[in-house]
C-alpha cells in the first residue's frame, strides 16, 4: 500500500510503503484526527515509523502500490 502524506508548508508530500491494508490506514488516519495526541502514526514496510502531527496534514492519499516493471518487455 502507497500513501502520501501532504504537509502544510512543506514543499514535498511524505511517501512511504506500507504492508498494512487501505482499511487499517483510514481507521488509523480517522482516528489520529480525533486523538487528544495529535500524532499520526504509521510503519512502512521496513519497519520505520512515520509521525505527522495532525493539525499539519492537508491531505492524505492512500493507493495500492504499483509493479515497477524493469527491462523493454512488452506488456
Amino acid at each position: 500500500m502507497e500513501v502520501k502524506i501532504g504537509v502544510q508548508f512543506a514543499p514535498r508530500e511524505l511517501v512511504l510503503e506500507s504492508n498494512e491494508s487501505q482499511a487499517y490506514v483510514e481507521q488509523a488516519v480517522a482516528e489520529a484526527l480525533v486523538s487528544s495526541t495529535g500524532l499520526l502514526s504509521l510503519a512502512d514496510e521496513k519497519g520505520r515509523r512515520v509521525l505527522v502531527p495532525t493539525d499539519k496534514i492537508a491531505y492524505i492519499e492512500i493507493a495500492e502500490s504499483e509493479i515497477r516493471r524493469v527491462g523493454f518487455g512488452t506488456a
